[in-house]
């Protein structure tokens, strides 16, 4: 893990809270796993949400030059995944969410909450 990746994932955060996402937790997961460095876990309310908060991150994330490697979910948006390799992102409905439960299935990985800002300009 370096510095450039968790500003990715900081990033990610904070774009999610752009659009109102719930729940944010950042997961180190690259200190328990190979698949990545970091899990971004968020929530919406609903599909338009879900999808929405997803376009964000996609379309700003593209700004900044880094490229989606896969996407899964989106056209159900119950639970829809970002892979941007070391950061992935994971935008799902509030019951989805707590079914899956990735925050207690990688509850050894350090986690932290993210806070919702409400100026117009991102936080690290």
């Amino acid at each position: 893990m370096n510095e450039a990746t968790g500003k990715l994932a900081k990033l990610v955060a904070h774009l999610a809270t752009d659009k109102k996402a719930l729940d944010i937790v950042l997961l180190e997961i690259g200190k328990v796993s190979l698949i990545a460095d970091y899990f971004v876990i968020a929530s919406g309310k609903n599909k338009l949400q879900v999808q929405a908060i997803a376009d964000h991150i996609i379309a700003e994330l593209k700004k900044e030059g880094q490229q989606l490697l896969h996407k899964e979910g989106y056209a159900e948006g119950l639970w829809t995944l970002l892979d941007y390799g070391s950061v992935v992102v994971h935008i799902f409905q509030m019951e989805e969410r707590r079914f899956y439960n990735l925050e207690r299935l990688w509850g050894h990985a350090p986690q932290q909450a993210v806070l919702p800002h409400s100026s117009g300009t991102r936080q690290e």
